[in-house]
């Protein structure tokens, strides 16, 4: 399986937490913690310190390896936030953060290189780039510099247009290329630790993302990590006709499909079904 082994934030960057690690030699799983009012699930229920910290805390007791922080929405249709405005929502919660909870492993869902270099220095230790650097041409160097692990995602478009009419030939084989490309680029920069996320719901339609799930598998020719983010998204909710706050079921069915398929890291909004998911599909997996 794909992994990294017992990975430390780098001596590169101020993290304040040089003990902590996290490891894909296991599927993990990323818990999302949303700042930002615009977010397509769970906006504006995450805007002061108790309700982040409560937040925080539940879904590390609950077993996540990695929290996700966003300040900005990249659901369908969303407007761009500024670097500016991002930092002032993101720095006070890594620093709030870090103090509480001991060895804890933050990663930073942006697209900005000034986001990224500002928030690793203030003890960030992955960032998770929705646009593999295409949206900002120095997020690359940034990583570069920085050495964190850093998520590249696949995304035809932006998210304020990405749905308005995405096409593929063949969407598995097309984003495979993608990943080949960006990979090589990275590792030229001398960026060695990196894990992709095929993008479910960004700039694919229904077909195209179950078209993804179901040949996940080839993803793992690449040897790193995969993420897979499906939590209560139109993929899900759409097929059953429901709504985002009902779709808790798909998602554990579709991340239990994403990891008989190679899914490493899960990026979830409940951390424990997924863990549930992790645990009976590793069971199957080692005594059948």
């Amino acid at each position: 399986m794909p992994k990294y082994t017992s990975f430390k934030p780098s001596e590169a960057h101020n993290s304040k937490s040089k003990s902590a690690y996290f490891s894909t030699e296991n599927a993990i799983v990323m818990g999302i913690l949303n700042i930002t009012e615009d977010s397509f699930f769970d906006g504006g229920k995450y805007t002061n310190e108790e309700e982040i910290i409560n937040r925080c805390h539940k879904m590390l007791e609950e077993g996540a390896a990695i929290i996700d922080i966003g300040a900005q929405s990249s659901r369908p249709g969303a407007q761009v936030v500024s670097a500016e405005l991002e930092l002032r929502k993101l720095l006070p919660v890594i620093k709030l953060l870090k103090s509480r909870f001991s060895n804890l492993i933050l990663s930073i869902d942006t697209y900005w290189a000034k986001v990224a270099e500002e928030c690793v220095k203030a003890g960030a230790d992955i960032i998770n780039d929705i646009s593999a650097g295409e949206l900002d041409g120095k997020m690359v160097d940034a990583i570069a510099e920085l050495q964190v692990p850093y998520i590249i995602m696949h995304m035809q478009g932006n998210p304020s247009n990405m749905q308005e009419n995405p096409t593929y030939k063949n969407v598995t084989t097309e984003i495979i290329s993608y990943f080949q490309k960006k990979i090589k680029k990275l590792h030229i920069k001398g960026i060695k630790d990196i894990i992709i996320d095929p993008g479910f719901g960004f700039g694919k339609t229904l077909a195209h993302n179950y078209q993804l799930l179901n040949e996940l598998g080839e993803f793992k020719q690449f040897g790193i990590p995969i993420l897979v983010g499906t939590s209560q998204k139109s993929m899900i909710y759409k097929l059953l006709d429901n709504s985002p706050e009902q779709a808790l079921n798909g998602t554990s069915i579709t991340n239990t499909i994403a990891l008989q398929k190679g899914a490493t890291i899960l990026r979830v909004h409940d951390v424990k079904e997924a863990l549930e998911c992790i645990k009976i599909t590793t069971f199957a997996k080692n005594n059948c």
